[in-house]
């Protein structure tokens, strides 16, 4: 019989929460406060680990990443372009195809019920089927 190789180590969730612990500053507690709205939006969404290190909220497909970089917090909604955004959050990769993109400053603030309503609009275009830059279905 062949030798069982153990798959087990941290979940997504936990590398996620790692990450927040790490960062230590207001970028954490801005991931970690995107990151609740998410799930406040889309209870069953799935977190995934990917590309050497980024979060990635995903439900009948990628709903947005969530990176960090020194001076921002960058919340990466995949199909973007196709989503309604009467707050006007996107405010980054306004020019592409496909992406739109909300960065976050130190002391900056988002509106909490236009995020969950973003939110659950790009479920809605996953589940559809639909938009622009349409990626594979993967959980």
């Amino acid at each position: 019989m062949g030798k069982r190789v153990s798959t087990e180590g941290p979940s997504p969730s936990e590398l996620i929460d790692r990450r927040i612990a790490d960062l230590g500053d207001w970028r954490g507690e801005t991931l970690r406060r995107m990151r609740a709205l998410i799930k406040e939006a889309v209870p069953d969404v799935v977190e995934e680990w990917k590309w050497m290190g980024t979060p990635v909220w995903s439900r009948d497909g990628i709903i947005c990443t969530g990176e960090s970089y020194r001076d921002k917090v960058k919340l990466t909604f995949l199909k973007g372009a196709s989503l309604g955004d009467p707050a006007g959050l996107f405010n980054a990769s306004l020019d592409g195809n496909a992406r739109r993109a909300i960065d976050i400053h130190e002391g900056e603030a988002v509106d909490p019920e236009a995020f969950r309503a973003l939110v659950r609009e790009a479920v809605g275009v996953n589940a559809a089927g639909g938009g622009k830059g349409k990626v594979g279905r993967g959980k």
